[in-house]
């Protein structure tokens, strides 16, 4: 009966554990905000978007397309494009990539990254799904870190007659939450934000003012991650399996011992 006692009190331990850090962790959904129906053309003009955003630029051939989202410790972003063509144009190679806020080109788990629309072929589908940001890395590394990362859309060796023509686009950014799997000892002091404006103080000092998005419940910085709660609910673990495992080498009414002449 102790034994059953002990092993119920863990589960309901290990599930009321393990409830605060799935409802610390939502997805991210759609922005009550509008979405953008304009790219950049650099990193600089960049149009912000939201992740669940649907995000819609018109352009030309040749142009470089530019929008810039922010991703959080834990996500792993995955960026789709769909470039709608005219009705007469030659084969024409897209590309979409990503960079982070320190502009590296950050590298494509898998997607189709570039792809070769054919002559006539009325739009072009691309997807990149990044690593799984980590809330720290060693400064020789190029590992995805919290911050703001930019996309751009472009086509690569465009024929000269297809220079120009008019071309649309949607890009979208969704993000996966690993969680604890992806977590790491160590964190930012600050998120890899560009500074895009200065602000005047009231002691004539300035700051800059950094990019306009972040995730919905701020940024995390890598302070908080669900290993924390399976390493407590482990815990616990270990101390109720000690005492059940005490419990039975001790045995059923066995008497204490009693010192002779006592």
């Amino acid at each position: 009966m102790r034994i059953t006692r002990a092993l119920g009190a863990a589960l309901l331990t290990l599930g009321l554990a393990a409830a605060p850090a799935a409802a610390d962790t939502p997805s991210p959904g759609p922005s009550d905000g509008k979405a953008p129906a304009s790219a950049g053309t650099s990193f600089r003009t960049a149009a912000e978007i939201e992740q669940g955003q649907r995000a819609t630029a018109g352009g030309s051939a040749g142009d470089y397309l530019y929008w810039s989202f922010p991703a959080d410790t834990g996500q792993r972003p995955t960026v789709r494009a769909t470039v709608k063509l005219p009705g007469t144009h030659a084969a024409e190679t897209w590309r979409i990539d990503v960079y982070d806020g320190l502009r590296r080109r950050q590298s494509c788990q898998y997607g189709a990254q570039t792809r070769t629309a054919a002559a006539g072929a009325s739009s072009v589908e691309l997807a990149c799904v990044l690593r799984t940001v980590r809330a720290w890395a060693e400064p020789w590394a190029n590992d995805p870190l919290p911050g703001t990362y930019y996309i751009r859309l472009t086509a690569v060796g465009l024929p000269v007659l297809d220079r120009g023509l008019p071309v649309s686009a949607e890009v979208r950014v969704d993000a996966e939450d690993i969680g604890g799997p992806a977590a790491v000892d160590g964190s930012l002091a600050e998120p890899l934000v560009p500074g895009i404006a200065t602000e005047d103080l009231a002691d004539d000092d300035s700051r800059a003012v950094l990019f306009g998005l972040e995730p919905d419940d701020g940024w995390s910085s890598g302070w908080w991650s669900d290993r924390w709660v399976w390493t407590a609910a482990g815990g616990v673990l270990a101390a109720l399996a000690g005492v059940a495992g005490y419990a039975l080498t001790r045995g059923p009414g066995r008497p204490s011992r009693v010192p002779p002449g006592a």
